[in-house]
């Protein structure tokens, strides 16, 4: 009986709610060329994912038919691939601060094609995947990237703050 009462109590104690500021800084050549910041509000125990960036469309195959008066017309196959910016994080709260798994991916298009079809495109990426723990207020690089293709670098951090 007393472990369900506490299993009741448990699930009616308010869930802490925190906002996270990631701050993503770009370098080039030494140089700080780009900062952008990011805020997401995250439950305790619970996740949230950040999307921004376009759906970018490939051509991964073709479908014969036949068309009007015995002409031949082929139908494109097309996958869409997300590139831009994605963040993930999720945490668990305890007294002195919280637990925060953050990805953070970093995608574009590159200035070269493929060797294997000529539209076909070349998709740069960058990831970041790190568990951490955060004091509230006190901001932590969680790491830093060079960016392949390029002679950019860039730099991860987070900062978290106590919602209600």
């Amino acid at each position: 009986m007393q472990l369900a009462q506490k299993i009741v109590a448990d699930l009616d104690r308010t869930k802490k709610t925190y906002r996270l500021i990631y701050t993503i800084t770009q370098t080039e050549e030494g140089k700080r060329v780009g900062e952008q910041h990011f805020a997401l509000l995250v439950v305790s125990g619970g996740k949230t994912w950040l999307k921004q960036g376009n759906r970018l469309p490939i051509v991964t195959g073709y479908v014969g038919g036949s068309g009007d008066a015995g002409s031949s017309k082929q139908d494109s196959q097309v996958t869409y691939v997300d590139v831009g910016l994605n963040i993930e994080a999720s945490l668990d709260g305890y007294p002195d601060g919280v637990r925060l798994h953050s990805k953070v991916e970093q995608s574009g298009l590159a200035d070269e094609k493929s060797g294997i079809g000529v539209q076909d495109p070349v998709i740069r990426q960058s990831t970041l995947d790190a568990t951490s723990t955060l004091e509230p207020g006190k901001p932590l690089v969680l790491g830093s990237l060079d960016m392949p293709g390029s002679t950019r670098h860039m730099d991860v951090a987070v900062v978290s703050e106590l919602v209600r």
